[in-house]
């Protein structure tokens, strides 16, 4: 700590439209220490109090939009730009307008607020606890605290609401994961060390706590309190990048303390996922909403960018009546009538409108449904065929053969194989799990190390009539396919006596123990889960199934290319899909019918 932490709370109620107060702290419950908040509510002659909206994380409290991201924000609705936009969090402007305060705080360690900076953890998750009972007590507040955020200040929410703190009466998770190790940091046993990497040094830890040269960067004020050395600085941060590389499985303490359980959320919540999410959020936001104990819950698809959609006035109005309706008792649309609004409410994606074009997506229209997942879906199996189709008429295969492709693949020298239906006959849906059963091996090189491990990427692509293929909008905007899953093979076991287990959804522990061996030679039978997705396959498109060593299109910036998490030593050599009477490969499409 650089010196005895001061007291720099301030109060503006002239500048702005709105009352600002600035570094309130809030005292630990359940650590020392304290936390500090920013507080912005609507102008006030007389003792009202107002809901209040909180968000906690780590990107600075006080580091405006513009210069956190001066792109996205001049892209930005017009109604949330206000002297106080922050990155992914309600604006304070718009917000206090329609009678709501907003208490957004600087996450322990970072920003103003002292302490550990441990991103994601238990200790994490029991500060929030905190904030929201804090923000719940104070003269201004009505007492009703609700969660508003996209990305880390919605994937916090699932935790913080499983707590119960007091006050808390609904969560909104926008585009929030719901599982750490299986929706972030390692897909399928296989660690996504990109998005890690680049998230840690471009957003976390230039915001640390005690870092000096913030102001003279844009990048928020100074810490009040003094700075740090690097090497006190170094001492009190717990590195996500090196940690998601140490610890591989579940059941170390590093993952396992994060652990919570989805039933424990009680509160009404909104969840919304993005069909473009399909390597961090969108996963969690289904499980989340599928799982969630809550008797008032609502599943939202979106499409878009992972940065504006959460602006978009028709979704903000979706915001504000579902906060209105469990914070201020006014509900004008009925989410408080269980059965009045259909739960579900998707986007469904027909036609190739392009990517990163918010006005040319409107052209999809929306549906709603009353289950995820749909219960009138047909899971219908494609089957693999050496000549590399998809088809719907199990292959006759009267000697065993294999096709083969080079192990490690990367974006550069990308090694994979396609498998391709059809022209469809007519217009299908396709909207749901995706589950893969593959037959597998490997073989060394004729020189080397002995391989002793398979890493699965997958991918599903869409083919439109006239030939081309589809993409959709990524997190960045960026071109992506229908969907992605992975399977690390010698993390293969499954465990079928799990609640969350469903044919068409294979359940991993990812346990220490429930590692097997991959030996040269053998062939593994594996069920491999590939994120949900949806489309409308137009009559003459064709659906593509693609099995790879490594990242290919589409993947971004969430690439899994860390040498010590794929050493050659392990990898190198070639793998093999194999065909035959024993051996029957196929992808489980789930195909919707008209209601």
């Amino acid at each position: 700590m650089p010196n005895q932490l001061k007291d720099c709370h301030t109060v503006d109620s002239t500048s702005f439209p709105y009352v600002v107060e600035v570094n309130a702290a809030v005292p630990l419950k359940t650590a020392e220490g304290i936390v500090r908040c920013n507080v912005y509510r609507p102008r006030s002659n007389d003792d009202a109090t107002f809901p209040v909206l909180v968000t906690y994380g780590p990107y600075g409290k006080d580091i405006h939009y513009k210069d956190f991201h001066p792109k996205s924000f001049a892209e930005v609705n017009n109604e949330h730009h206000s002297d106080h936009s922050a990155w992914e969090t309600p604006d304070p402007g718009f917000w206090t307008q329609h009678g709501y305060a907003i208490v957004r705080a600087d996450e322990r360690g970072l920003g103003q607020s002292p302490g550990f900076l441990d991103t994601m953890s238990r200790g994490t998750s029991e500060a929030f606890f905190d904030v929201v009972e804090w923000a719940a007590e104070q003269p201004w507040s009505s007492g009703k605290v609700g969660l508003l955020g996209v990305s880390y200040y919605a994937g916090s929410q699932w935790r913080v609401a499983a707590r119960k703190p007091k006050g808390l009466a609904c969560i909104i998770p926008w585009e929030g994961m719901s599982d750490y190790y299986r929706d972030r940091c390692r897909h399928g046993g296989i660690l996504s060390n990109g998005f890690i990497k680049f998230w840690w040094n471009r957003q976390v830890i230039t915001n640390q706590y005690g870092r000096p040269g913030r102001s003279a960067s844009s990048w928020g004020p100074d810490t009040v309190d003094g700075d740090l050395s690097d090497e006190d600085r170094e001492k009190n941060r717990q590195d996500q990048t090196i940690d998601t590389t140490k610890y591989r499985f579940r059941d170390d303490e590093y993952y396992a303390s994060k652990e919570y359980d989805m039933s424990d959320i009680e509160v009404p919540l909104l969840s919304v996922g993005n069909w473009g999410g399909i390597l961090l959020h969108l996963r969690g936001n289904l499980e989340g909403y599928t799982h969630a104990g809550s008797e008032h819950k609502y599943l939202r698809i979106i499409t878009g960018r992972h940065d504006l959609p959460f602006y978009y006035k028709e979704e903000v109005e979706i915001q504000r009546s579902f906060l209105d309706a469990f914070l201020k008792d006014e509900d004008s649309v009925g989410w408080t009538v269980k059965g009045k609004i259909p739960p579900v409410d998707l986007v469904l994606r027909k036609g190739d409108v392009g990517f990163n074009n918010a006005e040319k997506e409107k052209a999809y229209e929306r549906r709603t449904e009353n289950e995820w997942p749909i219960a009138r879906t047909q899971y219908t199996k494609f089957y693999l065929t050496p000549s590399q189709t998809l088809s719907r008429i199990s292959p006759l295969e009267t000697r065993p053969k294999k096709l083969s492709y080079k192990a490690l693949g990367t974006m550069q020298s990308q090694q994979f194989l396609q498998f391709t239906t059809a022209p469809f006959e007519e217009e299908i849906e396709i909207t749901g799990h995706i589950v893969a059963h593959l037959n597998v091996s490997l073989s060394p090189f004729a020189s080397g190390t002995t391989p002793s491990d398979i890493d699965l990427f997958l991918t599903l692509r869409y083919i439109s009539p006239s030939g081309k293929e589809v993409y959709y909008t990524g997190t960045a905007g960026d071109p992506i396919p229908l969907a992605k899953g992975w399977l690390r093979v010698s993390l293969r076991k499954t465990n079928p006596e799990h609640p969350k287990h469903r044919e068409w959804f294979p359940w991993r522990d990812y346990f220490s123990t429930d590692v097997q061996p991959v030996i040269p030679g053998d062939v593994y039978t594996v069920d491999v889960e590939v994120w949900p997705t949806n489309v409308v396959v137009e009559k003459g498109g064709k659906i593509v199934f693609e099995v790879s060593s490594g990242d290919t299109q589409g993947s971004g910036i969430f690439t899994h290319d860390h040498p010590d998490d794929r050493p050659e030593a392990k990898f190198a050599g070639m793998n093999h899909i194999h065909f035959g009477p024993k051996y029957m490969n196929w992808v489980t499409l789930p195909m919707v019918p008209p209601k």
